[in-house]
């Protein structure tokens, strides 16, 4: 039997409403986070970040899930909010508290805890001390945060965001997820640390731009990204990215721009000892002086990054000598 026009469209029509209503019930939405509490650092006094958050690119793999902070044994840590103590125990050989509060959770380790598990904190109450067993080579706070099993950055909880909008983890792109805490870190390093401070001089008369060791000498090297022997033609520090970058020496800024290979990069003449000397800094995140700028020791340049051929964050520095391409290390 032929049906009517008119029904068969109608039919139709019911037979579409349906299908779509299915697959907008099994179609996953973005889940959206609730909002990271505004918090205080978990130390005391001036605070330093001595390595960033910088997760892996699979849950399974190595990486920085948390932030380490600069601390002496005996410490005081602190909760960086108000929450409720779920945690306060020896974990993997070292001390570990951890504090819900709410929508996330803090860790802090290695610490010894003086709470424990049901007490409700408020921010800024003694939860433990620096204790021993941590992964860094001297004494340091490994401060975590997690919302489920999502590792977070806890700098959130200082930078001031409001709100995180989180797809699932495996649509997340992990470059996006480095780059924003790497941002992040810039933007509390900036909040954090003065414009000018007082730094040593060395033999050579410069200052050293960055604290940490070195991770690269200059000279002849496997690079790391082109896969070739090349000359490393400066020397690497390992630091944190959003630590501050300081003029070595008085001087004025050449030139500030962006290269492929050396990423944000930024030249500064001196003149010391009778000498024309050029310092160069390369991979940062940003900084904050231009071309024509005349700055003084110790003063603010920018923060370290990983920008250009760069495998992590460290600050890349290249030396001149009256024109001529020397060894950092003769000056510094």
């Amino acid at each position: 039997m032929k049906l009517p026009l008119n029904l068969t469209f109608w039919r139709l029509a019911v037979l579409t409403m349906a299908l779509t209503a299915l697959l907008l019930a099994s179609t996953p939405t973005p889940a959206v986070a609730e909002a990271v509490p505004r918090g205080q650092w978990p130390l005391t006094g001036a605070v330093r970040v001595i390595e960033g958050f910088d997760p892996p690119a699979q849950r399974w793999l190595a990486g920085h899930r948390g932030v380490d902070l600069a601390a002496h044994r005996g410490a005081a840590v602190l909760a960086a909010a108000g929450g409720r103590v779920t945690y306060a125990g020896r974990l993997a050989g070292r001390g570990v508290v951890v504090v819900d509060h709410g929508s996330v959770r803090t860790t802090y380790e290695p610490v010894e805890p003086l709470a424990a598990v049901g007490d409700q904190v408020k921010a800024g109450a003694v939860i433990g001390r620096i204790g021993s067993g941590g992964h860094c080579s001297g004494h340091c706070l490994h401060w975590g945060l997690k919302r489920g099993d999502t590792y977070l950055n806890p700098l959130l909880m200082i930078g001031g965001e409001s709100v995180l909008r989180l797809l699932p983890a495996d649509q997340t792109p992990t470059a996006t997820r480095r780059a924003a805490g790497r941002a992040v870190e810039a933007r509390v390093a900036e909040q954090e640390v003065s414009t000018f401070v007082s730094l040593p001089t060395t033999r050579g008369g410069l200052s050293r731009p960055v604290p940490g060791g070195i991770t690269s000498p200059f000279g002849m090297r496997f690079h790391p990204v082109l896969h070739v022997w090349k000359l490393h033609d400066g020397t690497d520090f390992g630091a944190a990215c959003g630590t501050p970058i300081r003029a070595p020496a008085d001087g004025r800024v050449a030139s500030v721009y962006y290269n492929s290979a050396y990423g944000h990069r930024l030249m500064l003449d001196h003149k010391i000892n009778g000498r024309q000397i050029r310092t160069g800094y390369n991979h940062a995140t940003r900084y904050v002086v231009s071309r024509g700028t005349v700055v003084k020791r110790g003063q603010l340049l920018g923060y370290v990054g990983t920008t250009g051929y760069s495998t992590g964050c460290h600050l890349h520095l290249m030396l001149w000598v009256n024109g001529r391409l020397a060894n950092p290390m003769t000056m510094f």
